[in-house]
């Protein structure tokens, strides 16, 4: 009988570190998508959007820079937020590691509904991407927020207090903001704050070492410029590529 015990014993020992080593499988990167989809982006522009990270995610310098990496592959989940509460995990984490994962991953993102259109907490989304971190079953050297959005924080608590919290948890927030070439006539500041969006990026919701801010002049170019980012936080570009792929860096926080 004690031996049996025993023998019980051992083989929950083995199983519980089997589970272990499963759940912290390597990857590269895990990297949170967080689309803006609150109510200033309007059907024509989150189709384009929607387009646009599709396209990106099955780039082929996309896949080539995922697969340069030690792990060869990255684990990725697709969020989308809008206003206070209103945030939605589009698709779970999912690994990619070559073109018919990054490509049955960007068909996930065509196919799926829109899931809000209401006010504007970059904050909610933060706090909400932070907290997927902890659901994913890899381990990742570095957890970035991929953050795109075309207006300021209007709702939620403060954009620099949810920063904050994120960074000291070591995560990095990029930013992908979209100019507007009219501002919403309810809300002109909205979009076109004074200084320009690519500035309150830097300044309020950016944060962690090497992050930066990339522009879209318009949902037109999103996806050319959100390639250009992927590519930057999945090789971890040098400072002159950077520079070449038109990033504009922030201080670390």
């Amino acid at each position: 009988m004690i031996l049996y015990r025993l023998l019980i014993v051992a083989i929950t020992v083995l199983i519980g570190h089997s589970g272990t080593a499963a759940a912290a499988e390597g990857a590269d990167l895990l990297l949170v998508l967080a689309a803006d989809v609150s109510r200033s982006v309007d059907y024509q522009k989150f189709q384009l959007q929607r387009e646009g990270y599709a396209a990106a995610m099955m780039d082929p310098r996309v896949i080539e820079a995922i697969r340069s990496g030690p792990h060869g592959r990255i684990a990725v989940s697709f969020v989308e937020w809008s206003g206070f509460g209103a945030q939605k995990t589009v698709i779970g984490w999912t690994v990619i590691s070559d073109e018919a994962s990054a490509r049955a991953f960007g068909s996930l993102i065509l196919e799926a509904p829109r899931s809000f259109a209401d006010r504007t907490s970059i904050s909610g989304a933060i706090d909400f991407s932070v907290q997927q971190f902890a659901t994913s079953a890899y381990s990742a050297g570095r957890q970035v927020i991929d953050l795109s959005g075309d207006g300021t924080n209007n709702a939620g608590r403060n954009v620099e207090l949810a920063r904050n919290d994120a960074t000291a948890k070591g995560i990095v927030i990029n930013g992908l903001v979209i100019l507007s070439e009219r501002p919403i006539p309810w809300n002109p500041e909205h979009t076109n704050p004074p200084g320009g969006l690519a500035n309150y990026y830097r300044d309020h919701v950016i944060g962690g070492p090497g992050s930066f801010v990339m522009v879209a002049e318009d949902f037109k170019s999103f996806g050319r410029a959100l390639t250009n980012k992927l590519v930057a936080e999945i090789a971890q570009a040098a400072p002159a590529p950077r520079a070449a792929l038109g990033i504009q860096s922030g201080p670390a926080r």
